[in-house]
């Protein structure tokens, strides 16, 4: 729903904090401007804010469970103003806009809600863009199965958890929950008696218990130094936060195989697939074989607003998808006869409810794909079989498809088809 300061004076159930930001707006008042933009993105769990000159205007935009969505307009003329507070706030230079910057800030709203602020700007030719990364630092970790674990896919990782020496790799694209995984993890590993070291770019959430480092790549403390660092410090678990290049993952190889558990993640789209990227960055197979224990490929879908979802009847070629999707699950006792029989299935409200501020969506759950090592698996890697062949494989042997996970978690009402194709519509049927 897109709203500007006309329209929004017009609406009767207007959000307090969208009021103030108006009120602010109008009266010229810059410092308090910036304050409730941030302030009412908290209350709309946006992950980042984006404030965008345009040729007559400036939109202020959210990003909201993974969707931008526009917010509110303000006049050109104020922009230079609003771009030089948040500069001020950040410790960036504000006499320079030719080129990009980055900062970062710790911001405490009114309701004392404390955040990091992760800052970008970028000259273009209507002005200076800026972009807001939020780390709302009063958001507890989730345990595991809130992520969106079933009791398969969770028993498949914590039986990884509890081993005492390998590899466990999460991939996906940005922004789809790696870290968070990874954060759950570690919480449920941290205990006085085991010492876990963390290499991170940057340091995205402190937890007690653990020794975060933060990489300075302009330094040469990368993540592959880090971690050869970390091995002289007497480490139980270590997690690196992305594995980039070849010497990253031949030293966290070493580290396993020296009887360290290491958990990092990587850039690849299915679990497979990732097989074939450490493959690609010189890693011999026998090596890969014996060292990587888990990987996991996810993604993140807006989960239906319970309170206004609607009960629908997808299109025939969804429906085919869906069953054909099903049919091959090779989880005894996943999908039962009675589950594929009385599907239903349900979509967003079109003009959504006040719980979900208009949406239809309120809040994000995880798509799991988890492939658990075994002996097969591993002979197939040692001879250089296809990642096709390899998935066919782990397939049979219980893994569940990231389209499978979601198919199933729509069935049971928490998302729509469409957004579970739309997160994943690179998938094969």
């Amino acid at each position: 729903m897109e709203t500007t300061p006309q329209t929004i004076q017009s609406q009767p159930t207007i959000n307090p904090k969208l009021q103030l930001l108006q009120e602010a707006i109008l009266s010229g008042n810059i410092p308090q401007m910036v304050l409730n933009l941030i302030s009412y993105a908290l209350d709309l769990r946006s992950s980042d804010i984006h404030i965008e000159p345009e040729t007559y205007t400036v939109r202020l935009r959210y990003r909201i469970d993974g969707v931008l969505r526009q917010i509110v307009e303000y006049p050109l003329n104020i922009h230079p103003a609003v771009v030089s507070r948040v500069k001020i706030m950040s410790n960036l230079k504000i006499d320079e806009q030719r080129i990009p910057q980055d900062g970062r800030c710790e911001v405490t709203t009114k309701d004392n809600r404390n955040m990091d602020l992760r800052v970008s700007t970028l000259p273009t030719v209507n002005g200076e863009k800026i972009v807001m990364r939020i780390q709302d630092k009063s958001r507890k970790i989730p345990d595991l199965p809130a992520l969106g674990l079933d009791e398969h896919n969770f028993g498949l990782l914590a039986a990884a958890l509890d081993l005492p020496n390998g590899i466990l790799l999460t991939t996906g694209p940005t922004g789809s929950g790696k870290t968070t995984t990874l954060y759950s993890c570690l919480s449920r590993l941290n205990s006085v008696d085991v010492n876990i070291m963390t290499i991170e770019d940057p340091v995205e959430i402190q937890l007690d218990g653990l020794n975060q480092s933060q990489v300075h790549p302009d330094i040469n403390y990368t993540f592959a130094f880090g971690l050869r660092t970390a091995l002289r410090q007497d480490p139980d678990i270590i997690m690196v936060g992305e594995i980039r290049d070849q010497e990253t993952i031949q030293t966290a190889i070493e580290a396993s195989l020296t009887g360290h558990l290491v958990l990092s993640t990587i850039h690849t789209n299915s679990a497979v697939e990732t097989l074939t990227r450490i493959d690609n960055l010189g890693i011999p197979p026998f090596l890969m074989a014996s060292s990587i224990e888990l990987i996991i490929a996810q993604r993140l879908v807006r989960k239906l607003c319970p309170s206004c979802k609607i009960q629908y009847e997808p299109e025939p070629e969804l429906m085919e998808r869906t069953k054909h999707a099903l049919e091959n699950i090779g989880v005894p006792g996943k999908v039962t006869p009675e589950m594929l029989q009385n599907k239903k299935f349900f979509k967003e409200s079109p003009h959504g409810c006040a719980e979900c501020d208009g949406i239809g969506y309120k809040g994000r759950v995880g798509l799991y794909e988890i492939m658990a090592m075994n002996n097969e698996i591993r002979k197939m890697i040692m001879d250089r079989a296809s990642s096709v062949d390899i998935e066919k494989v782990a397939l049979k042997n219980g893994m569940v498809s990231l389209e499978q996970d979601g198919v199933i978690k729509a069935i049971q009402g928490q998302t729509s088809l469409e957004e579970i194709y739309r997160v994943a519509k690179k998938m094969e049927t």
